[in-house]
């Protein structure tokens, strides 16, 4: 099968390439940076350099490369989750508009599957886990609302195709190479210097997947239904939990306290929601029809 990835060079981008030409793919990457073009020739994938703002570049990139499924795994963000906030607006035009390119180039060339990246950790599981069919928290504060209202608009958009079969993948909080939350990564930057703070009593419940494994899902969704899968490991974790322990993994100092009345005034109204009132998902629909199968976390020893 020809495949053309979409953000390519990414953190998930990348495994995702090399497990697409291991399987004997045809694959094709999407990138804007001559970076992520090197980063892509390196996996030794074809490669395609544009601008997904651009409409009529997409158009012509789609009728050259003439794939047979796209992935979109299209993303704006920082290198520090503590900019987030700062970089959403641009996340969302990329996604929103320039996916949206994406998505009408290839139905207006016959694409036949399209896979959507989506998110598996502002669900609303109604105070539980959230399956597949759990909608998104799309009345939540500020700009974890907005986010959720995006996400929801790009499952709505891929699962509305009349002549592609749209498929959701709602992946869990990444970790792994080149994400967040590794050894390396800027969340344990800001551990080590003692910048992370559990506020309140820490209720979230977090959803994780290694991108490696989110790859792997990736891959095994193009032989499978379409449909609405979370993409999340087997270990939905309280913050309180998840947190110190990370700490240890990656040897930081234990994380403060922070009072939630502290945290609106210093942080946001989003800090609290974000430790406070998020949902775990399950996988079980992965599992069973992916045969998805994801490793334990590497700190919940």
């Amino acid at each position: 099968m020809k495949i053309l990835v979409a953000g390519a060079s990414g953190a998930l981008g990348r495994p995702l390439v090399a497990r697409l030409r291991q399987a004997g793919h045809d694959v094709w990457g999407m990138a804007q940076s001559a970076g992520g073009v090197a980063a892509v020739n390196a996996l030794g994938a074809g490669v395609v350099q544009g601008n997904v703002l651009d409409r009529a570049a997409v158009f012509a990139i789609m009728e050259r490369v003439r794939p047979d499924c796209v992935v979109d795994q299209l993303t704006s963000l920082p290198a520090s989750p503590f900019d987030l906030p700062q970089r959403l607006p641009a996340d969302r035009v990329l996604r929103l508009q320039g996916g949206g390119h994406l998505f009408d180039a290839a139905q207006a060339c016959g694409v036949r599957q399209y896979i959507q990246q989506s998110c598996g950790f502002y669900l609303d599981g109604a105070g539980g886990l959230a399956d597949d069919a759990a909608p998104l928290k799309t009345t939540a504060p500020g700009h974890i609302g907005e986010s959720a209202r995006m996400y929801a608009q790009l499952e709505k958009r891929v699962m509305s195709a009349a002549n592609m079969q749209g498929t959701a993948l709602r992946y869990g909080f990444f970790y792994g190479p080149r994400t967040w939350y590794w050894p390396d990564g800027a969340f344990t930057t800001h551990m080590r210097q003692g910048e992370v703070a559990q506020i309140g009593a820490g209720k979230s419940v977090f959803s994780f997947i290694h991108v490696e494994d989110a790859a792997e899902a990736t891959v095994r969704a193009l032989g499978a239904r379409g449909g609405v899968y979370n993409v999340v490991d087997d270990q939905p974790v309280a913050v309180h939990a998840w947190l110190p322990a990370y700490a240890r993994w990656v040897g930081a100092p234990p994380p403060g306290a922070m009072a939630e009345q502290d945290a609106v005034q210093q942080l946001g109204e989003e800090s609290v929601y974000y430790q406070n009132a998020l949902d775990g998902a399950t996988n079980h629909k992965a599992r069973s029809v992916l045969g998805f199968v994801p490793r334990a976390q590497p700190w919940a020893g």
